[in-house]
Parts: structure tokens; sequence; C-alpha cells
């Protein structure tokens, strides 16, 4: 396969058993997106759509994910941005960078959920306030 320097946004429920080169599969019922690897590899890319993930924003038929796409725990060790269906390329990281980068992603990992535990905690507190008065 050759590498690819752009993708068509394809919007799915489930993903097809093949994908195709050059398109980013989106499923926004299992908040995922899929593809295969830019770099021409075949290997396939798959990126959760949910916070301390992957985002991704929609302008008109355009689409962006961010962060950048890593894949580190492939051979190629391919990384880029897509931005605006544009596959934008990235320099290579060392190991040291690499490591650094998933600790960094586990720890906002970490940090969104004890947020959202927190905020449980508070919504409990404010439902238990609101029958003490009703």
């Amino acid at each position: 396969m050759m590498k690819t320097n752009s993708i068509v946004p394809i919007y799915v429920d489930v993903f097809p058993k093949t994908l195709e080169a050059g398109k980013l599969y989106i499923s926004r019922k299992f908040k995922t997106a899929a593809h295969l690897c830019c770099c021409g590899c075949g290997n396939k890319v798959i990126t959760p759509l949910t916070p301390g993930k992957w985002n991704l924003t929609e302008r008109g038929d355009k689409v962006s994910l961010s962060p950048s796409v890593g894949n580190w725990s492939f051979s190629c060790e391919s990384h880029y941005w897509i931005t605006n269906n544009s596959v934008d390329w990235s320099q290579s990281f060392s190991k040291a960078q690499i490591a650094a980068v998933r600790t960094r992603d586990g720890q906002d990992i970490e940090a969104y959920y004890r947020s959202r535990a927190e905020q449980n905690i508070f919504e409990k507190i404010w439902d238990w306030i609101k029958k003490l008065f009703s």
C-alpha cells in the first residue's frame, strides 16, 4: 500500500470487516473511529472518541482528530495528525518521548475519571439536599 495524505470520512454504525485505505470510518453509535494506518503498512488504527482519548471535530464534510495519531505499537511507528481530511505527518518520536506521551495520556484519563467521580458526589449531595426540602 501507499502512504495516504488525505482521508474521506465514512459514517457507519459498525465497521466493515475490511477497511479501505484513505477512509476514516466513524461510528457515532460506538463513539469510535477506525482507519488503516496512513503510512501504508495496512494495520488497523482504532481511535476511541472519548474524553482522555481522541476528539472528533466535524466542519461540514471535513473531519479532524485530536490529538495526533501515534502508532507506536506498530513496527512503522508512524505519527500524524488528521486535520480537515488532510493527513499531516509529524516527526518521529524517540522511545523516551513515546513513554512520556503514554504517561501523560494515562494521567489525562485518570484526571477525567477523577473529575467525573467528584461530579457524581456533588450531584448526590445536591439530590439529597433537594429531597430534604421537598
